[in-house]
């Protein structure tokens, strides 16, 4: 502290306030005595006196100046309509002690309304420590003066306060800064001041020359000239007005408070009750040269998260870590398009106009509708749009002509803000392409698994049902007639189609017609015996009569496996090649993926990569073993998720 600013503390009258004063109003309360003591018990009497206990978010705005320039008219005026919400006195004596705390609404700001410097507090030092505490919470600071001129005592005492300011508080804003990854100069977190001046007779600084700023400058130069600093605060601002005749004209000085309430740049609006918990920790505070308590009262919340939009370039204006409270990302001012980010979205038109906002995106097919009835459906009528609440809004081509945009008919654009770490506008739910892949897939991958576990044995018990009368039933084949090896589970069984008995593929190799068994005149498999004698053996007339009708259905069988079977083989090269091209844009391409996103085990040739469908990530098949909806990626019906995936979902 100055030895200047302690003299002039020294030297002012210190006569206590009149007890016999109302305290104040109903809508104003007695926040810190003069003996620096907290005068609420907890985070919920201190939401409650406030009356604000449901806001998101407030800022602080605390006013200084000598007794009896008007500190709290001054609030009453440009917060509260006039409203006698702090106590005014027409006595010249100081009839605020202490500080007094109300909610503005509008502004949604905790007013705080200081002594002033010719105040009643017992000890200067004392009064000087609680008007710091005030201002280390403040984010706007007004200096009210009511003087023909700029007095030196002013800038002294904004001079010792912005030392007094750094000394106690550079190390806890500092790591502040570090943690939340704030590359700003330490100004920056301090607060804004406002110096407003009330004259009479004399011009208002700077009237001589009307440029924006000119009287700024001037300010910032008589405090050059005095050699004094005002480094702690991020700006010092100068808001004057002319009384002549009464009543005192508010409305710049109310403008200019309402530009740094607006202003997000470094600090934000916060919870009301991190409020109280900086005043609390200040309060146990001991600002002395020979100790000072550590205590963290400027918690991350306190200044503006870091994120910036990456289209505009606009910061978030939400307080620091609002995502754990799952608040989103949200900024003032309209953003830009931009082609990579996409981010355009659509509103339906019928929700907004009833007050709310609900976004629609394009979608392959409705949620109502089964796969790959949607698949047929968007082949035949285009993209669907399908709201939440009103359902399917729009068809791409609904009609054969005269298909209207949707923008002029049941949706509005809004260009969104873009987040890092956010996918919202990095999809492309039109996932067609995708799908038809994933029943490719499917039917291959049955297929090929014709031969084993659970799918052989239903394959088996389905070729017993339409076998010809003289097949012998799988069943009963346990080694090949012709060399005797036995079959082992995932060796497949064939038929001779002349005389019916089971055999390996090497033994039954050999193809040629058998229309004694109602085959018709195309070669079919045959065993070699059968093929070395040119037929079957005992060729019965009446069999041959009655096995052709029982062919039919074992024929047809015959006709879907061989189309499957040359589905695996020819699909397998035409499938790797297209995949590519029908990836969701928000999945990482197959050549990126080099190891489970899950469990880090490295993908080799003979471990599958699947894709969670929710992140997009490449995960190995026991950590993708969970199958829900994803509806915010376009899969309406349970898709393969990994597990981390399912896990946030039940978490919600």
């Amino acid at each position: 502290m100055s030895d200047i600013l302690m003299k002039k503390m020294e030297s002012i009258s210190i006569g206590p306030a009149n007890p016999e004063e109302p305290p104040g109003s109903a809508r104003s309360f007695l926040l810190v005595d003069e003996q620096e003591n907290l005068q609420v018990r907890d985070e919920t009497e201190f939401l409650e006196r406030l009356g604000c206990g449901d806001v998101a978010g407030v800022k602080v705005l605390s006013i200084f100046g000598n007794t009896g320039d008007g500190k709290s008219h001054t609030l009453n005026h440009i917060l509260f309509g006039g409203e006698s919400v702090f106590y005014t006195s027409k006595s010249p004596s100081s009839c605020t002690v202490g500080v007094w705390a109300a909610y503005d609404p509008v502004q949604s700001l905790v007013a705080l309304d200081t002594e002033g410097l010719l105040g009643a507090a017992t000890n200067q030092n004392q009064r000087m420590h609680l008007l710091l505490k005030v201002l280390a919470v403040s984010d706007v600071v007004v200096y009210r003066t009511r003087a023909e001129r700029l007095h030196e005592d002013m800038f002294q005492f904004l001079s010792s306060a912005s030392a007094a300011y750094l000394k106690y508080f550079t190390p806890e804003l500092r790591a502040l800064s570090t943690r939340c990854g704030l590359d700003v100069p330490l100004s920056s977190l301090g607060p804004a001041v406002i110096i407003f001046q009330e004259t009479t007779h004399t011009q208002l600084l700077g009237h001589e020359l009307k440029a924006p700023g000119h009287a700024d400058s001037l300010l910032q130069k008589r405090f050059h000239d005095l050699c004094l600093g005002t480094e702690a605060f991020s700006s010092v601002q100068y808001v004057g007005t002319q009384t002549i005749t009464p009543p005192t004209d508010y409305s710049r000085l109310l403008r200019r408070v309402k530009q740094h309430v607006n202003n997000t740049g470094t600090r934000s609006p916060r919870q009301p009750g991190i409020v109280f918990h900086a005043l609390k920790g200040l309060s146990e505070m001991h600002l002395s040269d020979e100790k000072i308590t550590p205590y963290s009262f400027f918690p991350d919340e306190y200044l503006t998260c870091s994120a910036v939009c990456l289209s505009c370039n606009i910061r978030c204006k939400n307080g620091m870590n609002h995502l754990r409270d799952r608040v989103p990302h949200m900024a003032d001012g309209q953003c830009q398009y931009a082609n990579q980010y996409n981010n355009k979205v659509h509103i339906c038109k019928r929700c907004y106009e009833g007050g709310r906002e609900v976004i629609v995106v394009p979608k392959t097919s409705a949620s109502t509708d089964n796969p790959w009835f949607g698949l047929a459906k968007y082949a035949w009528a285009g993209y669907v749009l399908e709201c939440a609440s009103c359902g399917v809004i729009y068809r791409s081509r609904q009609y054969w002509v005269g298909n209207q945009d949707p923008e002029s008919s049941v949706v509005r654009s809004e260009v969104k803000h873009v987040w890092a770490g956010s996918d919202t506008f990095l999809t492309n739910h039109q996932n067609a392409a995708q799908r038809v892949l994933d029943g490719m897939n499917c039917v291959v991958q049955s297929v090929s698994e014709y031969s084993t576990g659970p799918t052989k044995a239903v394959a088996a018990w389905l070729t017993d049902q339409v076998a010809p009368p003289y097949w012998r039933s799988n069943t009963d084949i346990t080694a090949c007639r012709g060399c005797q090896k036995v079959f082992d589970e995932a060796e497949r069984k064939h038929h001779c189609r002349s005389c019916g008995e089971g055999f390996c593929h090497p033994c039954s190799n050999h193809r040629m017609p058998v229309p004694e068994r109602g085959w018709g005149n195309a070669p079919v498999r045959v065993c070699k015996t059968c093929y070395r004698q040119g037929g079957p053996p005992d060729t019965n007339s009446q069999v041959c009569k009655v096995e052709p009708r029982g062919l039919i259905a074992r024929r047809m069988t015959e006709v879907a496996q061989s189309t499957l079977d040359i589905v695996t083989t020819a699909v397998d090269y035409p499938l790797c090649f297209v995949k590519d091209v029908a990836r969701p844009d928000y999945w990482v391409p197959d050549q990126d993926i080099t190891q489970c996103h899950q469990c880090s085990k490295a993908f080799t040739a003979a471990m599958s990569k699947h894709h969670c469908r929710a992140c997009g990530q490449g995960v190995c098949g026991p950590c993708s073993t969970h199958i829900r909806p994803v509806p915010s990626r376009g899969w309406d019906h349970p898709v393969r998720v990994c597990d981390s995936c399912h896990a946030r979902t039940d978490s919600l």
